[in-house]
């Protein structure tokens, strides 16, 4: 067999191409989750809270030449050492509502799976019917 005949083989079997559908579907479900923590909770958030934009916190970790803005940007700019948490903060505030949100999408998902009635089983054939009836009628 040659080698790609095998790798022919390798390439479609299901196992492979139902990892790729799910690494495709996951990228694309991942931008809208995005966007839903970017573009609709955030803001919510910040009309509640005030603007929640940690990334300018940061401790200046050597002396800051005089007359450099105080914002992150204009120190890095300057070569100031910086220890820069708030962007961190930032992330780390994200990945929790984006955790929190895929939480509840997966917790209603697996409700929604569970509410599904069973189905009712099938009445049994006339065969077995007839079947029970004499081992009914035997134990009698």
């Amino acid at each position: 067999m040659s080698f790609m005949h095998e790798f022919r083989e390798f390439a479609v079997k299901g196992n492979v191409m139902d990892l790729a559908v799910g690494v495709i579907i996951g990228g694309a479900f991942g931008k809208i989750v995005d966007s839903v923590v970017s573009d609709l909770i955030m803001p919510l958030v910040g009309l509640v809270f005030g603007k929640l934009d940690f990334s300018n916190l940061f401790i200046a970790l050597s002396e800051v030449p005089p007359g450099t803005a105080r914002t992150l940007e204009a120190y890095k700019t300057a070569g100031v050492p910086v220890f820069a948490y708030g962007n961190f903060l930032t992330i780390l505030l994200n990945f929790l509502i984006l955790a929190f949100i895929i939480f509840v999408m997966i917790k209603q998902i697996n409700r929604l799976k569970r509410e599904a009635p069973p189905a009712a089983p099938a009445a049994p054939s006339e065969d077995i019917v007839l079947l029970r009836e004499i081992r009914d009628s035997l134990r009698r």
